[in-house]
């Protein structure tokens, strides 16, 4: 059995240099040596991984479904979802402020930590481990991806809905803000020319207010008149 500092549970992968997987699991606030350069190279690998393996399992879809397909897997919520099977937060070394306020639950640190395990695992031992170890890891995510056209956001969507009908483009109308700085909505209305048809969303920044008025606006269209 190898020792526990040169290999990371639920990780098939032995560490020939246990320095590597130590400053992968180490957090800027614990030390100046940390994983910030690891997780810069942990994420270039990790996103040519997922890639090549929905390039070569989805066949059928173009570019643009290819790229939403690798965004949904390598996004910073499924990375630490994915880091949290892995309880990989009970390996961090953090600072004590970090560890009072509770940094190693966060999405951000765990997604970081996990590419910097897999820029350590690339370091350590080349990019076939470094491949082998992203496929293992992430089969369950990409066996569960739903359909490309489904994680098209809701402005494409509607933008593709009203073209595939030769209809003039949605207008977007930033109608009011409210709340404090740090906490501010966004009122947005999204409506469409030719009919006058309108929907009101709000939401945290401006982007996403107009995305929710477009859904609002596309599910009213698109569902079936009584």
């Amino acid at each position: 059995m190898p020792p526990a500092d040169s290999q990371l549970p639920g990780v098939d992968h032995v560490f020939a240099d246990p320095e590597l997987l130590r400053a992968a699991l180490t957090h800027r606030s614990h030390s100046n040596t940390n994983n910030e350069r690891l997780e810069f190279l942990g994420d270039a690998v990790l996103n040519f991984v997922i890639a090549a393996e929905l390039f070569h399992q989805r066949p059928e879809d173009n570019e643009g479904s290819l790229s939403r397909l690798r965004s949904r897997v390598v996004r910073g919520e499924t990375l630490a979802r994915v880091a949290r099977r892995l309880k990989l937060g009970d390996h961090l070394r953090m600072g004590e402020g970090e560890l009072k306020s509770g940094g190693y639950l966060r999405d951000s640190v765990l997604a970081d930590a996990l590419e910097a395990v897999l820029g350590a695992i690339y370091l350590d031992a080349g990019f076939d481990a470094a491949a082998q170890v992203i496929r293992e890891t992430f089969e369950p995510v990409v066996d569960r991806l739903p359909d490309a056209e489904s994680l098209k956001d809701p402005k494409t969507r509607l933008q593709e809905w009203l073209q595939a009908r030769s209809r003039p483009l949605p207008v977007y109308e930033l109608v009011r803000e409210e709340g404090a700085e740090h906490a501010k909505r966004f009122h947005v209305i999204c409506r469409l020319e030719d009919t006058g048809f309108e929907a009101e969303a709000s939401g945290s920044s401006r982007r996403k207010a107009e995305q929710a008025a477009a859904g609002a606006v596309l599910s009213a269209n698109e569902a079936p008149q009584p």
